[in-house]
């Protein structure tokens, strides 16, 4: 069972982007927020190379499994090799409208079969101890939002749902893209708040377009969690603030300099397995936005990072453009305050 504490602030699986390096990292800047992973389907769950696809580290935890697929019994046996992997909990895709879910009949075409939905989330409980979740929109294409989220919402419910994850958008799974599904379809805040007045005892969190800390505290006073997406992944440095506006807790680091150095000795530990720095600095690259030296720290690593045989010292090096930069900009300034006349 899911508490509201344990979706009171989560980073939303996103693919290509939460894999086990940017996961890793993000645990560094915050202990408390709930991670996800990027979305498997079923297939490649029960087929795939598990080591590869679904291996993590235990630093990650509380971390979560999405899964898309549409089918019970596949989800049930999908979900039960989550488990034994040691995942928190196991949530079932009901929101992505790319081409690929679209095709498969799964994802937010699932929106249009509450009943299904249910189905599957009764399959996955009667499979597994873990939580089990869901992440949905608010309906698609022309569907009337509130009929379509509270059906699905009370079929859920019925089911045993853990929680309910609410992208507070329609999908457009015709005439949209999936990036223009990020942000064209209006945001529908009110409607998620409803459905928490609805269904008081389930837990439910919203997702889509919360940018600030301010903003999310705001949202907490109608609904039990917050859901972040691109706004972590484009400023990871806002989840040095989570711990201590969230949950009372200090900042694991002072800052985002101090973040990095301790994130070194995983990179090291990678890349003698291995694998190629860029695929872990590329989730790097929005650190120090709007700080002097950025922009080449940004360049640094794109340039320097996808390398043959290129090590932390790549790292290191671009850091030390924006230290340096930062050093020289605190010196100007407090040269500039010794010359202004005393008032």
């Amino acid at each position: 069972m899911l508490t509201n504490q344990d979706i009171r602030f989560a980073v939303a699986p996103m693919m290509d982007w939460t894999d086990r390096h940017c996961r890793r990292f993000h645990r560094l800047l915050s202990r408390r927020a709930r991670l996800y992973t990027e979305m498997l389907t079923t297939g490649a769950v029960i087929h795939g190379d598990r080591v590869r696809l679904m291996g993590f580290d235990a630093f990650e935890q509380p971390v979560a499994f999405q899964l898309g697929g549409s089918e019970p019994d596949d989800l049930a046996r999908a979900a039960r090799i989550v488990a034994d992997f040691g995942y928190a909990e196991v949530n079932l895709n009901v929101g992505c409208p790319s081409d690929r879910v679209q095709n498969g009949a799964f994802g937010a075409c699932l929106m249009q079969r509450p009943a299904l939905v249910a189905d599957c989330v009764r399959a996955m409980k009667d499979a597994v101890p873990l939580p089990v979740t869901v992440k949905c929109r608010i309906g698609v294409d022309d569907q009337e939002p509130r009929q379509a989220l509270f059906e699905l919402a009370a079929q859920c419910v019925e089911a045993g749902v853990d929680a309910l994850f609410v992208h507070a958008r329609k999908a457009w799974l015709r005439g949209l893209s999936p990036k223009e599904n990020r942000d064209i379809p209006p945001l529908d805040y009110a409607i998620v708040h409803d459905l928490k007045r609805a269904f008081p005892a389930t837990p439910v969190a919203i997702n889509g377009g919360l940018t600030t800390i301010p903003q999310m505290r705001e949202q907490l006073a109608f609904v039990d969690g917050v859901m972040i997406g691109r706004a972590a992944y484009h400023d990871p440095t806002l989840l040095l603030d989570v711990d201590p506006h969230f949950f009372g807790a200090p900042a694991p680091f002072p800052d985002t300099f101090a973040a990095v150095e301790a994130y070194l000795p995983y990179i090291a530990r990678e890349l003698g397995k291995g694998e190629k720095l860029s695929n872990i600095t590329r989730h790097l690259l929005g650190l120090f936005s709007g700080l002097p030296g950025a922009r080449n720290f940004r360049r640094r690593l794109a340039l320097e990072a996808v390398r043959q045989g290129a090590g932390p010292e790549v790292l290191i090096a671009a850091v030390d453009e924006v230290r340096i930069a930062t050093e020289r900009m605190n010196e100007a300034r407090s040269a500039l305050l010794t010359t202004l006349p005393a008032t």
